[in-house]
């Protein structure tokens, strides 16, 4: 298996499409407009310079990388060669679906379509195709190159060769795989979606500042990254989302965080835009 397309090129799919093409696959990445694709080539290659100048990358995986990596605008064209596709759009089920759709219609009937979904069905994507037994749900985390695990969930048509083929790409990926069988939010999004409202609610509450609560999980409970500051890195809005599809299918303990909500609208998406939970650069 060389050819890998990623649909997307946010904060995740940037990263899925680094550590694919730094793994030796051949790589396209799809976006809905060049001005879109050309900022996401400018951070992958400085994440690649940074990388190989650092000693993270040899030599001949660097160039190779670069060589294998391309971008694309028009899907059928970036997805109809592909073994293996990743989608890391919105988490939003009416967008994954009509993208699914789509891969369905111009992919080969051989290749498998994947969801970086972190709380969504592969089961109800899957049976908007004609190949549910090829949908399943690989859940990258985020900065992708550092992290280390995968979650492999299998919805109720997913194949068990599906599965062995996703856990094949993530040992080629230096990765570790989990398998999951398919409920809201799997293992680590409903574990951690807790984790960071309640921190979001001890903030809101005054029960301490933000960057004690941090530093509180991180000394005192060993987290590599406090709640707040994941929250700030994966987005506020895609948090948001997450939670709000997690409190719609399991229940009132999910219920989002009016402070959450409320940065969400305020603009203060994270990292992203320079203003969250914290301010940057």
């Amino acid at each position: 298996m060389r050819e890998v397309t990623v649909i997307g090129s946010g904060v995740m799919g940037k990263g899925i499409a680094y550590a694919c093409a730094v793994s030796g696959f051949r790589v396209t990445l799809n976006d809905l407009n060049e001005e879109i694709l050309s900022r996401a080539r400018e951070e992958i290659e400085n994440l690649m310079d940074s990388s190989y100048h650092a000693g993270f990358l040899e030599q001949e995986a660097y160039e190779t990388a670069k060589r294998n990596l391309v971008y694309e605008t028009d899907l059928p064209a970036a997805a109809e060669k592909a073994d293996l596709v990743i989608e890391a759009v919105l988490e939003n089920i009416e967008l994954k679906i009509a993208v699914f759709r789509q891969l369905d219609a111009v992919c080969k009937p051989e290749t498998v379509l994947a969801t970086n979904t972190s709380t969504m069905s592969p089961t109800e994507i899957g049976a908007y195709t004609s190949r549910p037994d090829k949908v399943v749900a690989m859940h990258f985390f985020n900065p992708v190159q550092k992290m280390k695990l995968i979650e492999v969930v299998k919805g109720l048509e997913t194949s068990d060769e599906t599965v062995a083929f996703i856990r094949e790409i993530a040992t080629a990926l230096k990765k570790e795989a989990v398998e999951v069988n398919e409920f809201p939010g799997f293992v680590t999004s409903r574990m951690n979606c807790l984790i960071g409202n309640e921190a979001m609610n001890l903030l809101m509450e005054g029960v301490a500042s933000a960057a004690d609560i941090d530093k509180a999980m991180k000394l005192g409970l060993n987290h590599p990254m406090g709640p707040l500051e994941l929250a700030d890195l994966v987005g506020l809005d895609t948090r948001l989302r997450n939670m709000e599809y997690l409190h719609k299918t399991l229940g009132e303990k999910y219920r989002p965080c009016p402070l959450l909500v409320n940065y969400v609208k305020a603009g203060r998406l994270g990292k992203k835009s320079g203003k969250g939970f914290y301010e940057y650069e």
